[in-house]
């Protein structure tokens, strides 16, 4: 009986320690909230292009012929409900007449910004290893063409003085930073005398670009990184050791990874949560593998603590339909997709309409891949990760 009793306490005590239920920390009187919304890779290929003007013909809308706001509608629904969205805008934009290229020195439609912005956006992050594909012109055009939009950005510049500035944002009355960092491509990188471009991953200057986002008055620091190995499903060990060094030396408040093109498990280093990489928000390469098309939608409250930020977690799956390539002359079955698009999986599960059963087949396999994917580091447990219900 003595033995027993002992167990029991033992596992008990085993099981407060080791949180198997999230721990709510103490709430303060007139605490201030907000939400986060932060998404993938946005990678326009040409198909996608070819797809904006098909849209651009049937809605009549759009700029020179380019329309790619029903490619990214199915997520509007999401996005626009954040207080506060980020998008990661990995390629150069061009002019509005073109020309446009693919990989690998993308230059993209600008229109893609404008369907940014109507999703719900509010800011980007503009580092990447394709940033410099175009030079300076390149670099110029994208953030003119944000500034135009009302789009915020950060991770790139058109000067030294404003790679020096930091975005702070009032969201519901705080004040948050967006920092966004990358390694540097070795096809293009920016001219010595001029790494001031590119917002090149370093622990210095994260260190020191929060400790100017603390100095003018940020209350809360997001960091986008772009960082690990392409269609690797599993965060690297550099990204795991920037990762547990953020957690432990700074005070970043949320850690949002992007350039694999694949989902990677989201995880709670220290106090910190980490998106190791949120997949792709819309692409399409030249050899969809299924995981490529498969992306998450990070969704993360701060609710305002007696200690600080408390930041709890959930996520939306995506997927981007794919059309099949068609023969001149075929006729395809009745329910095929016809049509690349951005689709919320959860709402297209909740209400599947009159899809077909293969159609509904392929939105299960990306929900419960991408599932396994985002918890493979232990997340659902004391962690408390959540897929995001329809209607919240």
């Amino acid at each position: 009986m003595g033995r027993a009793v002992t167990i029991l306490v033992a596992s008990v005590s085993l099981t407060a320690a080791c949180g198997t239920g999230r721990v709510e920390p103490q709430a303060k009187p007139g605490g201030r909230s907000f939400t986060v919304a932060a998404a993938g890779d946005i990678l326009i290929h040409p198909e996608l292009v070819e797809q904006a003007a098909k849209d651009a013909e049937e809605t009549g809308e759009g700029e020179a012929g380019l329309d790619f706001r029903p490619l990214l509608a199915g997520v509007k629904p999401v996005i626009s409900k954040a207080d506060l969205a980020i998008c990661h805008m990995e390629t150069p934009v061009g002019k509005p007449e073109g020309p446009f290229e693919g990989y690998p020195e993308f230059l993209v439609p600008p229109q893609i910004l404008t369907a940014i912005k109507d999703v719900g956006y509010d800011t980007c992050s503009t580092a990447s290893n394709h940033t410099y594909d175009h030079g300076m012109t390149g670099v110029r055009n994208t953030l003119d063409a944000m500034d135009e939009l009302g789009l915020g950005h950060t991770g790139s510049a058109r000067t030294p003085e404003e790679a020096k500035k930091i975005n702070i944002r009032d969201v519901n009355g705080v004040k948050v930073a967006h920092l966004s960092y990358s390694w540097e491509s070795f096809v293009h990188p920016t001219p010595e005398g001029k790494r001031w471009i590119l917002n090149k991953t370093s622990s210095e200057g994260i260190r020191k670009a929060e400790a100017r986002a603390r100095e003018k008055g940020a209350e809360v620091v997001i960091l986008s990184v772009h960082w690990g190995a392409e269609y690797y499903n599993e965060p690297s060990t550099s990204q795991l050791q920037l990762a547990q060094w953020i957690s432990d030396e700074t005070g970043i408040d949320l850690v949002i990874g992007h350039h694999s093109h694949v989902v990677q498990p989201i995880q709670k280093v220290n106090g910190t949560w980490v998106a190791y990489s949120l997949g792709n928000q819309v692409a399409r390469h030249s050899s969809p593998s299924g995981i490529t098309e498969e992306g998450a939608i990070g969704w993360f409250e701060f609710r305002e603590t007696a200690d600080g930020w408390d930041v709890s977690a959930r996520y939306r799956t995506t997927l981007v339909e794919v059309p099949p390539e068609v023969q001149p002359g075929e006729k395809l079955p009745d329910g095929t997709v016809v049509d690349h698009r951005v689709s919320d999986v959860r709402s297209v599960l909740d209400e599947p309409g009159d899809l077909s059963e293969e159609r509904l087949s392929r939105y299960r396999l990306a929900e419960e891949r991408t599932s396994g994917f985002l918890y493979n580091r232990g997340a659902p447990g004391g962690d408390g990760l959540k897929s995001l219900p329809v209607g919240e």
